[in-house]
This record gives structure tokens, sequence and C-alpha cells, in this order.
């Protein structure tokens, strides 16, 4: 069987010395090529002239430094945000979104970690695709690579809240945000990274016992167990008292703050009995936070709630809990950018 020809992006140094090593190189070239991969964000072999012409070219012959395809690139008239579909393979596409703060001190980036997604959240567009796979941890990375040089910026923070289940996908995701933390690498610090799960608690239990230092978010999305199943199904196989145990796991162990997401749909998750059984949740997890997000889809029948609903669900909330509200709103929704509408054919606002 012909051995996989070795993809550089994606690589941790220790995989990168592997591969020198393999190759004859010296070990210490690694560390050149790390940095180069992501500290200097080069996009070709050529751009590494740490690196001498014969070790470049060693480099081109046994090795493989792809990028991922772009698309569409759909830009709001809006808010600054921009949507981008980008091609991982025949009849595969992604789409990660650049999210800027209107002060343009926070700059975000949400980055899909699979193709379709294995679960089906009733108001999320990207759960009625077929799913397709995994993404690889480099094509993970180079969505980040892409989207900064698309848009001549680079980000303070990023997401995995795109299209998929980071939970299904957690070693190359848990490895794609190891290499956005370290300072050699991307140089971003571990709490401007959110990792985000519909509540696989599996996955949430291994976060813990690895001690991961990342910040990490829920989405909830509807705090009674007998009827948490009727918008999300990861619900049938990971209970919501299940999960909230897990929840309570998460702060007790790692003495951190775990953030609530909640899509909130009038008639379904809404009113003041939901909302006194959010706050319940919330209080005894002791340490969170919950954003609240009015629904963006409506090819479901649901509706998005209009702004007095809003006010009022988020009025008995604060009435029955000090975990911090915040209203995440939807940036990117011209363009079927916000939460729960990744996939969906947006309007073409503008092109680049």
């Amino acid at each position: 069987m012909k051995e996989e020809i070795p993809v550089l992006k994606g690589k941790t140094k220790k995989e990168l010395e592997e591969i020198c090593v393999s190759l004859g190189l010296e070990k210490y070239r690694a560390a050149q090529i790390y940095t180069g991969i992501y500290k200097s964000r080069y996009t070709n072999l050529d751009q590494f002239t740490t690196l001498s012409k014969e070790v470049r070219e060693k480099l081109k012959q046994h090795t493989l430094y792809p990028e991922i395809e772009i698309g569409r690139d759909l830009a709001s008239k809006e808010d600054g945000t921009r949507k981008l579909t980008f091609y991982v393979g025949e009849n595969k596409e992604i789409e990660a979104v650049w999210i800027p703060s209107g002060d343009g001190g926070r700059k975000t980036i949400c980055i899909s970690s699979q193709i379709g997604c294995t679960l089906n959240c009733k108001f999320c567009a990207t759960g009625l695709l077929e799913y397709k796979g995994n993404l690889h941890t480099w094509q993970i990375l180079d969505q980040i690579l892409q989207v900064e040089r698309l848009v001549g910026d680079r980000a303070t923070n990023i997401v995995f809240m795109g299209m998929g289940e980071p939970m299904h996908n957690y070693f190359s995701v848990m490895k794609a945000a190891h290499i956005l933390r370290d300072q050699d690498g991307f140089g971003l610090g571990a709490l401007r990274i959110t990792i985000s799960t519909a509540g696989v608690t599996t996955g949430i239990n291994r976060f813990i016992e690895n001690k991961e230092p990342f910040n990490f978010a829920i989405s909830l999305n509807h705090p009674n167990p007998n009827a948490r199943s009727s918008v999300m199904d990861v619900n049938d196989k990971h209970p919501l008292e299940k999960l909230i145990d897990s929840a309570k796991r998460f702060t007790k162990e790692l003495d951190r703050a775990i953030t609530f997401e909640y899509v909130m749909i009038p008639d379904v998750n809404m009113g003041r009995d939901n909302a006194e059984r959010l706050a319940k949740i919330a209080r005894s997890v002791n340490k969170c936070k919950i954003n609240v997000i009015p629904l963006n889809t409506d090819f479901t029948g649901w509706r998005r709630p209009t702004d007095d609903e809003v006010k009022e669900f988020v009025m008995h909330l604060k009435a029955k809990t000090t975990a911090p509200i915040l209203n995440r709103r939807s940036p990117g929704r011209d363009i079927n950018g916000a939460c729960g509408m990744l996939a969906l054919k947006g309007i073409r606002s503008e092109t680049r």
C-alpha cells in the first residue's frame, strides 16, 4: 500500500519533527515550518525563506501544502459580517463567518468542524444537510487562514459554532484549538477560543478529564427535559438531566463558567415557565452565563420573537437568576450568516 503524502498544515510541532526526520532533514526545521504556517501565515512553500531552497524543494516533492477552495463570499450591508463558502471535496461545502464588533475591537471567526452535521436540531439549517464527514485539522485551521486573508485582518476570537457538532470530531477540533492557542502558532489566548456542543455529554466529560483550557458553550435551547427532544434530537441519546450534571461537573472541576446558548422560539421555549426553568438550571450550575438568540430560521413554521417578547423573556430570567444574560442578536442575518442559518443560500449582498 502506497504511503499517504503528509499534509504540513494541521500538524503539531512534534508531527512536523517526525516528517522532517523521515525526509532526512534536521529536526529544528520543524519549528521554522510551524511558525511559517501559523504565525507568518505563509500561503506557499516558496515564502519559507528561513529554509534553504534545497529544503523547500524536498518539501514540495514529498509533502502537501493545500488550501481549501473559496466559493461564495457574501458581505452583509448591515453590520460588516461576511460569510464564506469553501469547497472541501466533490459536492462538499462548508461555511465560515467573519463577525466584527461594531467598535472594531472584537473580530470573531465562526468556523465549521464537519461537512453537514450528525445531529438534527430543528431550527438549524445545517441539520437538514446530509452528513458527509469530519473535517481534518488542516481544513479547520485553513478556514481561519483563508478568511483572514480575504478580509485583510486577523481574528481576535475563534468560535467552533459553524457547521457540525464539534464533539463528534473531538480530536481534530481540540488539536486545532491547541495550535490556535500556541504562542508559536496562531498565538490566541485559550479564553479567546470557544468550543461548543449541542449537548454531547461524552465529549463534555472528555473535555473536563483532559482539563482543556478553552471556553465552552452548550446549546441548551429548551429547559424542559420532556420537551427538549422536540427541538434537539441529541436529547434522545444525551438527556437534559445528564447534560446538566456534566455542566455542573465542568464548573466544579475546572473552576470556570460555562455558557448556555438559548435560541428563543415563541410558543416553544419562551414564556414565564420556561424562563423560570432556565433560571433554575443556571442557579444549579452556579458559574454560567446565558446567551439568548432570537430564532433566525423559518423553515419549520416557527417564527422569530418580537423585540417585546425577547424583553419579557429576559426580564423573567433576570428576576430568577444572577447569571449574566447577553442578547447575541443576529449579525449577518441578511446573508444567512447568523446562528442556525449556515447552509442556507443567502441573497448575494455583495460578492468580492
